[in-house]
């Protein structure tokens, strides 16, 4: 399985899907089956995944060639490790609020001597105790992803810090929350909100960082793809069974 964090620094443009409420490891499978997902992350913040549900998703992820991160508040320093623990690829912090922020969440994801992180060689990244401690935490400091996203105008103000932070992967923007903090709430592609694209696009250029986003329409991943956007996430398990009933109600409108 070729991870996320390898296919963007090759320069790949990735395409993942979120798992959210609707959570069954089949969902994966089923998203999976569909082709062209690189892909996905698990909603932490606004579900509250139990650990083995995590760890069920990440074993579905990896049996259908499916690398994947958790996104969770960065407010739980046991809660990073246990993701990471539970096999998934990285961790993404939401609702970080500037540069030191994101600099504990990093430590928290790193052994030292980057970080701070708990070794316990038990879980899945430590191959179930059968990695030696030096090589598992040399291996996991290389291989996790750490992605930040950027949602909150503290954040936005010192995104070209926060893309400079040894360990910081990719920067994320939350456009929902983000257009709500600019004051224009849903409308991700208002002037401030496109504005504030190309602040993240620059940064991440400026330090050799890459960039995703979440995106609701075509016309707004098209401007994400233009400025230089090279993980798009266009959907989740609610809305693509919105989708497919809304879908089916047309297709059978007779019956409706």
């Amino acid at each position: 399985m070729t991870t996320l964090k390898t296919r963007l620094a090759s320069g790949e443009r990735v395409v993942v899907f979120a798992v959210s409420r609707l959570f069954h490891p089949n969902v994966i499978h089923v998203f999976a089956q569909q082709g062209g997902f690189h892909g996905f992350w698990i909603d932490h913040e606004h579900v509250g995944f139990s650990n083995a549900e995590i760890e069920s998703a990440t074993v579905a992820g990896k049996a259908s060639g499916l690398d994947s991160f958790v996104r969770i508040a960065p407010t739980d320093y046991a809660l990073v490790t246990r993701c990471l623990e539970a096999g998934a690829g990285g961790i993404m912090a939401a609702q970080i609020q500037g540069a030191d922020h994101a600099e504990q969440f990093v430590q928290w994801a790193k052994f030292a001597p980057r970080g701070y992180r708990g070794l316990n060689t038990g879980g899945h990244d430590g191959l179930f105790g059968n990695l030696g401690a030096a090589d598992f935490c040399e291996r996991a400091n290389r291989e996790s992803f750490v992605a930040i996203q950027i949602e909150t105008l503290s954040a936005l103000n010192e995104v070209d810090a926060i893309a400079a932070i040894d360990g910081v992967d990719l920067l994320f923007v939350g456009p929902s929350d983000l257009s709500q903090a600019l004051g224009v709430t849903g409308d991700f592609l208002h002037p401030k909100c496109l504005e504030a694209l190309d602040a993240v696009s620059a940064a991440c250029k400026k330090h050799g960082k890459t960039w995703g986003a979440v995106t609701t329409t075509p016309e707004h991943a098209a401007v994400l793809s233009e400025k230089g956007c090279s993980m798009l996430s266009p959907t989740n398990d609610v809305r693509a069974l919105n989708a497919g009933v809304k879908s089916v109600k047309q297709t059978f409108a007779d019956l409706f």
